[in-house]
């Protein structure tokens, strides 16, 4: 890879305050301390990382806390973490390391080691557009604009790999050449995968591993999975017109409420007998809107959804499908119809080697006895475009507070980690990069 872009002297400064507590400074430093105090050097039952990895990464626990948290107040929308990226960038560079700048300047790609094989290690950098209602230290300070994902872990995490893969670097002791992908624009659609592949993300790559914040398991566990992952995630916009006239008489109008509800019923009906039960297909409205007056038949109406798909054979045919089945359901009405299908992310499929490597790396790093099997998600997510050129994996990253009576999922405004999972992250992904860089069969 290339050197970093340079910095200019507001963003030097941006990125320098990164690693300043929030405010106060003393609370934060305190919690932060008694927090990282019970990161063990090794868990029990695990594998010690090479060149004394652990006792590095137990010492620099507070510092990545501390990134984890700035990153948390200071979040950026998709396709605007310019600042985020900076960090990432200036940190990676302390490092010894030569970070490059994707070509908007919101994204980082980094290489560590030599070797004509690359493994790649992928993390998302944006918020969402929701408020942050916690009453915390690192509360986000942008108005409607919140970590609700996770995404600040991610980037933590991949960070706190990256500077570790650089000390066994510096002493000839990494076996290979990993890349690091820092990817901006996971949440929004055309999302960013397709620019990191396009500035040559994937060049060289033999395989590539991915984790995501699960809330519902416990910290220190990882659940893992072969095959089917996350599903295929499109949206759906049909729009009707037709004349409208007096609720007394439907029989001289089109009747577009009628129409529009036998569409939100019978479309998803029919779409799961269309297709094989096994192609898990989910079709669900989300926003319908016809008509104001009780005694009005409106002369135009629409409704909008999603359509979640695990296969990928299924995902290709659906979107022809669905819409003869909405034309095919309004033709009896004299409704017309417009259907505006709009592709999203495929699924994620995880490779059977890669997966098999992961979950190894992942009982080495934490103990065997915390890995579990992951459940599949209905959600979408855009690691899935990697995966259509190269084999790997994503896994799920326990962060739930053990005997927690508050239950997060994401996507929500209070949604809040266990930051120790930082450093379960840390060694499982260095333990996976160093697992599939001495894996032959990629």
């Amino acid at each position: 890879m290339g050197r970093a872009a340079p910095l200019d002297r507001n963003r030097e400064l941006t990125v320098t305050r990164a690693l300043t507590l929030p405010d106060p400074a003393a609370a934060a430093a305190r919690s932060i301390s008694e927090l990282t105090s019970s990161w063990p050097e090794t868990p029990p039952g695990a594998d010690p990382l090479p060149g004394q990895l652990d006792r590095w990464l137990a010492s620099r626990g507070a510092e990545l806390v501390a990134v984890r948290r700035h990153i948390h107040a200071h979040p950026e929308l998709s396709g605007h973490e310019f600042e985020t990226a900076a960090l990432v960038a200036r940190e990676l560079t302390r490092a010894g390391l030569s970070p490059r700048m994707l070509p908007k300047g919101n994204g980082v790609m980094c290489d560590i080691g030599y070797g004509d094989r690359v493994i790649a290690l992928r993390a998302d950098l944006d918020a969402l557009p929701l408020p942050d209602t916690k009453d915390v230290p690192y509360r986000s300070t942008v108005d409607n604009v919140c970590h609700a994902c996770g995404h600040d872990v991610h980037t933590t995490v991949l960070l706190g790999v990256g500077l570790a893969l650089a000390q066994l670097a510096e002493r000839d002791e990494l076996p290979g050449r990993v890349r690091l992908l820092f990817q901006p624009a996971e949440e929004t659609m055309p999302s960013g995968a397709p620019e990191v592949i396009a500035a040559g993300g994937l060049k060289d790559v033999a395989a590539i591993f991915a984790l995501h914040c699960a809330p519902q398991l416990p910290v220190g566990l990882v659940g893992v999975r072969s095959g089917p992952f996350t599903a295929a995630a499109d949206k759906i916009e049909v729009r009707l017109t037709g004349r409208g006239g007096h609720t007394a008489r439907p029989h001289l109008t089109a009747d577009l409420v009628h129409a529009l509800g036998r569409i939100l019923v019978d479309v998803p009906s029919l779409l799961d007998r269309k297709l094989d039960a096994r192609a898990g297909v989910s079709m669900v409205w989300g926003a319908v809107r016809a008509g104001e007056a009780a005694n009005a038949i409106p002369i135009e109406g629409v409704a909008r959804g999603t359509i979640r798909v695990l296969s990928r054979d299924a995902w290709r045919d659906v979107p022809e499908l669905v819409t003869k089945l909405v034309h095919d359901v309004i033709a009896p009405t004299g409704a017309d119809v417009e259907v505006n299908y709009t592709r999203g992310v495929p699924p994620v499929v995880n490779d059977r080697l890669a997966t098999a490597v992961v979950a190894g790396a992942a009982g080495a790093a934490l103990g065997s006895d915390r890995i579990v099997e992951a459940e599949i998600s209905m959600g979408g997510e855009d690691f899935a475009f990697y995966l259509d050129g190269v084999p790997g994996s994503m896994i799920r990253l326990g962060v739930g507070v053990p005997g927690s009576e508050t239950k997060f999922d994401i996507h929500q405004s209070a949604f809040d980690v266990d930051e120790r999972s930082i450093g379960y992250g840390v060694r499982v992904m260095v333990h996976t990069a160093l697992a599939a860089l001495s894996a032959g069969a990629f």
